[in-house]
């Protein structure tokens, strides 16, 4: 599975964390930026990270900043992403049973890297249940017009 990876400044220490610990568990990463902590703008990275998933060229995507918030929204401008912003692994794991979202955000300055593996792996390895949930789907991908 390939995944891309975005993030400003803020997100840039805990970005290098999860390229590693993706790295380290097989998976391919394509790496959106940015590439060290000088000030960037957020929307920018976000953007980028979820245009790649949106157009298949990576099947998930993980973005961070700061809180995770601003490149969340970022990311949900895309049409066609999904992207939730998770602090634990069971709303990572949920977002994926009935979401089927597509990327993750994490705020790197809200939890450590022991949490953020733990969230990431929930996040890839956690399947969309599909069902009554794919009608919501459905209802969420209706929204984008």
């Amino acid at each position: 599975m390939k995944i891309s990876l975005g993030c400003d400044h803020g997100g840039f220490a805990m970005k290098e964390h999860i390229k590693t610990w993706l790295e380290g568990h097989g998976y391919q990463v394509e790496d959106c930026g940015c590439y060290s902590t000088d000030s960037v703008d957020y929307p920018i990275y976000g953007k980028a990270a979820a245009e790649a998933v949106a157009s298949g060229a990576c099947q998930r995507g993980i973005v961070v900043c700061t809180t995770g918030i601003g490149i969340s929204i970022s990311a949900n401008k895309v049409k066609g992403i999904r992207c939730a912003l998770c602090h634990e692994p069971l709303s990572a794991e949920m977002t994926r049973r009935h979401n089927d979202a597509n990327m993750l955000a994490i705020g790197g300055g809200m939890i450590g890297p022991n949490m953020a593996d733990r969230i990431v792996e929930a996040f890839l390895t956690t399947e969309f249940e599909g069902g009554r949930h794919q009608r919501r789907v459905d209802l969420i991908s209706d929204i984008e017009g």
